[in-house]
């Protein structure tokens, strides 16, 4: 059984020398239980010594690849904002409508794939506890988001700002209240009433 390192964040393992299966590096592999890790207990709650014993691996091992816990923060920060950017695409590929839907599908995705909260979501709970620069970037994936939503309105649409603040706001709360009572069809019908509302 042999694993060869390949395309970044990637490595191929070997089984029987005639398998190959794909599998995360370790550094990805932190990234995926920490950003789990966060988003189902929080920020605070996440050592390295457990993402460790869940790998198997020492810590020794976080710490190669991440000196402190502030930098892992940072990158599964980075690492989901930029996977949320790169679902939702540019603001103006499409019309007003369809650029909402996409928006909101994402959240409802997103939500869907694990039943647990927005990663940043869960860290803006906790923002006054949190490192100023991981702090720093929770309130800078929440401004991007808006300034999405009001790059991809119509030009003449009025407070163009205000509405785009209140979609994330229903779209962030929907998502916290269906986790809490274990309900996704609540982030749909929230989905689902933005949606309408954009088309009136």
């Amino acid at each position: 059984m042999y694993a060869l390192a390949l395309a970044p964040g990637q490595a191929y393992l070997l089984i029987d020398r005639k398998n190959v299966r794909l599998m995360p590096d370790t550094r990805t592999q932190i990234l995926d239980l920490a950003e789990n890790a966060i988003r189902l207990r929080g920020y605070h709650a996440v050592s390295f010594r457990d993402l460790a014993d869940e790998m198997g691996i020492k810590s020794a091992s976080i710490h190669y690849h991440f000196r402190h816990k502030e930098d892992l923060g940072l990158a599964v920060v980075d690492r989901y904002a930029d996977r949320i950017a790169t679902q939702v695409g540019a603001p103006d590929a499409q019309d007003w409508p369809r650029s909402l839907a996409l928006f909101c599908q994402v959240y409802r995705d997103a939500l869907r794939k694990n039943q647990l909260q927005c990663l940043c979501g869960m860290l803006a709970a906790e923002s006054a506890g949190l490192p100023d620069k991981v702090a720093t970037r929770v309130s800078e994936f929440f401004r991007g988001n808006i300034a999405w939503l009001t790059a991809a309105m119509p030009p003449d649409m009025p407070d163009k700002p205000g509405l785009a603040l209140r979609i994330q706001c229903q779209l962030q709360g929907a998502m916290t209240v269906a986790v809490s009572l274990k309900d996704l069809s609540v982030m749909d019908r929230a989905a689902q009433q933005i949606c309408a509302s954009a088309a009136d």
